[in-house]
């Protein structure tokens, strides 16, 4: 017969066996995990994922450049700039003496602020003709 304490020592042995094999069991299970996922699967796939986020990057200033490309328009820079004149009331008036055409916008700039010293009562507005339009652009008012 088996006594009290064998028993306990026995059923004991088997509860630490049992854990040991079930600790041992989810040890290696999450090796196993940890190994495919933290080493196999990136070394695989790595190279793959390299070469579809250079194409993406390329293929995204590619089409960047297209759109700018077609977005662009060449700038249709006037020829000529005119400076008009304007009194107190907001009409339109000719200041003898004055010269009122240019073929540089700085240059009409320059003069317009020399104009507005020399009168300061009037107002002063840098126009120009552009080709698509019948009406006059007006770059500067002062």
């Amino acid at each position: 017969m088996i006594s009290k304490y064998e028993f306990q020592f026995s059923f004991l042995s088997h509860s630490v066996t049992k854990i040991a094999i079930t600790v041992a069991a989810v040890l290696t299970f999450s090796h196993i995990v940890v190994q495919l996922f933290g080493q196999t699967i990136p070394d695989t796939f790595w190279p793959i994922f390299k070469e579809i986020g250079a194409g993406f990057i390329l293929v995204t200033a590619f089409a960047f450049a297209v759109a700018w490309f077609l977005k662009a328009r060449p700038h249709n820079r006037p020829k000529h700039y005119s400076v008009v004149m304007f009194d107190i009331d907001g009409k339109e008036t000719i200041l003898p003496g004055l010269r009122t055409e240019f073929r540089n916008h700085d240059v009409a700039w320059s003069f317009m602020k020399q104009y507005k010293e020399a009168y300061p009562l009037n107002n002063f507005a840098l126009v120009s003709d552009v080709k698509k339009d019948r009406k006059k652009v007006m770059f500067r008012y002062i």
